[in-house]
């Protein structure tokens, strides 16, 4: 029995002596073939990616934004402006010196820039309406070099989207649009634009937050909001997910100096979707309208009303004289609480709502008037267009 225990300490001290040698001089071997090993690294796409150059553990977007970037443009607008010229003076010498000037306002070139995606192979480009508003003439530049010019084939105000159409290229990379309503909270997102007309770049964050309105940008909001740095440039240009599918589209920033100060607003890619499919079919986006001046219901107007601090809806303040509403029934004092049995919480939901009705389809509202629930039916009607 002896003569086993020396064997069995014997061959534990070799094994020490190993372990230890090989702890010292190459201590990589026992992280990648032990139990508790690192994972290899995992590209944006899910694929595994052997470890090595980038280093152990590492997570790349390279997949993703190699996806996506080539669908991501910069646009350039020029805007062409008359300025007056210097009336000539009143002194003899100085007015001969400009004697030579024409009595007529020249035009003056203004540039500015901004950012688009390609959204099918047709050549449409999805941007921002302030980007190539009241443009002269506008060029776009794509990721490998090539350039062209374009028109505006329509565009909303209302959500601050236009549609662009590429006027002589063609094998476009068209981006990939991700399905509706896919993010959530916390999913890393990547910005593709043209920021202070460096080139493009790619910034990545996380969404910050889903469904953010009340901003006073648009009539109708309903932003993506994220910290991936977004700056002046980066208007039209892609938010996408971690595998480069386009999920929104770059609209504005919030900035008390002018940059990037890790709250940025993207227009998700539903509306952006549907906008987009509406001006290239018509050349304009029809939404239903009421012709109401709804408000929120406040805990102070829910106590005037004799309702519950809970009470959520919006209150109909003003009614437009032989407007939808008006045809409809409805009243001032009216509290709208639900629109084809949806629940409304506030006036930009009710707005919404309706906005996403067909016109000249029915909507029945369920209403509080003097306190009593009723439903009101009303033939939607067509939200005038705002001029360009």
């Amino acid at each position: 029995m002896r003569r086993y225990w020396l064997i069995f300490a014997q061959a534990v001290t070799v094994c020490l002596g190993i372990l230890f040698v090989v702890t010292t001089l190459r201590p990589d071997l026992l992280r990648l073939a032990g139990p508790g090993a690192a994972p290899p690294a995992v590209s944006a796409a899910g694929a595994a990616r052997p470890p090595g150059g980038g280093g152990v553990g590492l997570v790349s977007y390279a997949d993703g934004v190699a996806r996506a970037a080539p669908s991501v443009v910069n646009v350039y607008t020029t805007k062409h402006v008359n300025v007056p010229l210097i009336p000539l003076p009143d002194d003899p010498v100085l007015r001969q010196l400009f004697s030579q000037v024409p009595g007529v306002s020249r035009r003056q070139a203004t540039t500015s820039l901004g950012s688009g995606v390609i959204v099918n192979q047709d050549g449409h480009v999805l941007t921002n309406y302030h980007v190539v508003q009241a443009a002269d003439a506008i060029e776009v530049a794509l990721a490998d070099g090539r350039r062209d010019t374009a028109k505006v084939v329509g565009a909303d105000p209302d959500t601050d989207l236009a549609v662009l159409k590429l006027s002589t290229l063609r094998a476009l990379p068209a981006a990939t649009l991700a399905a509706d309503r896919g993010l959530r909270v916390g999913d890393v997102v990547l910005a593709i634009g043209n920021p202070f007309g460096v080139g493009q770049t790619t910034t990545q964050g996380i969404v910050s937050a889903l469904g953010r309105n009340g901003l006073g940008l648009n009539t109708y909001e309903n932003f993506i909001q994220t910290d991936a740095a977004i700056n002046p440039g980066n208007s039209g240009g892609a938010l996408v997910d971690a595998e480069g599918n386009l999920v929104g589209i770059n609209t504005a920033i919030y900035s008390e100096s002018g940059g990037s100060m890790g709250i940025g607003f993207a227009t998700p890619i539903e509306i952006a979707r549907k906008v987009m499919d509406d001006i290239v079919k018509t050349g304009g986006v029809k939404r239903g309208w009421l012709g109401v001046e709804p408000q929120d219901v406040t805990p102070e107007l829910a106590r005037a009303f004799g309702l519950g601090a809970d009470a959520k809806g919006a209150i109909i303040a003003g009614v437009m004289r032989d407007g939808p509403a008006a045809r409809g029934g409805l009243r001032v004092g009216d509290i709208v609480q639900s629109v084809n049995g949806k629940p409304m919480a506030d006036t930009a939901q009710l707005l919404s709502e309706i906005a996403q009705t067909p016109p000249g389809q029915r909507a029945t509202l369920g209403i509080l008037r003097g306190g009593k629930p009723q439903d009101v039916s009303i033939v939607v009607g067509t939200r005038p267009g705002k001029p360009r």
